[in-house]
């Protein structure tokens, strides 16, 4: 099993062997329920679609609720697929939880970022902006954002003030400082994108576990 789905619980510290204090981001990745198992001979891949977060049956479509009721489950909130091996022995009804993650050392977050809002350049791109003194009258301001008589417009990927923030981010290679797999609780490294409570996706590191000798294959 190669990813989770999980939520964002928040950041604390917590000490090393070494006695180094490091900032941590608290996930809780699981428990999933598969909910269906896709094989090569009746859906042409090998997949499973995991259910994280616990709703009631009244909050669900009846196509949704019949699914689980089938496996015996409890109606999930959220609900995501994974690829999986053909030799992997997962089916339906089947649960997962934080220790697929044991000894792994680094995992690809996915999540969605803070929405900010409308943005002017100054927040949403960094620019300096015009001068604060002297009759400055461009202090936040874009500034220049052409040319004059050619080519007579904007080009396009000008950066410009708008929407900043609510988009979908996968923050690579964190380190994984402590599995507590009893708890299915996942302690990594740095910061992970969206806001405390937000729904995020647990998946072992590709790019390092490759280098590691395979460890994300």
């Amino acid at each position: 099993m190669q990813a989770l789905i999980g939520q964002k619980l928040g950041m604390t510290q917590v000490y090393d062997q070494a006695g180094h204090r490091v900032a941590v981001t608290v996930l809780a990745v699981g428990p999933c329920p598969v909910v269906q198992r896709k094989t090569t001979e009746r859906d042409g891949y090998e997949a499973v679609q995991l259910g994280f977060g616990e709703t009631t049956e009244r909050r669900t479509s009846k196509p949704h609720a019949a699914r689980f009721t089938k496996q015996g489950l409890v109606p999930c909130r959220h609900l995501s697929e994974f690829r999986v091996t053909a030799d992997e022995e997962l089916k339906a009804g089947d649960t997962v939880g934080a220790s697929v993650f044991e000894g792994v050392e680094y995992v690809d977050v996915k999540g969605v970022t803070k929405g900010q809002g409308f943005a002017g350049v100054v927040k949403r791109h960094g620019m300096r902006g015009g001068r604060m003194t002297h009759g400055g009258h461009s202090k936040r301001r874009v500034g220049s954002i052409g040319q004059c008589s050619y080519p007579a417009r904007v080009a396009k990927g000008q950066r410009m003030p708008g929407h900043m923030g609510n988009v979908t981010i996968t923050t690579q290679n964190l380190r994984v400082v402590e599995v507590r797999g009893e708890d299915n609780v996942l302690l990594v490294r740095g910061a992970v994108p969206g806001p405390t409570g937000s729904i995020i996706t647990v998946r072992k590191a590709l790019k390092k576990g490759a280098a590691a000798g395979g460890k994300g294959k």
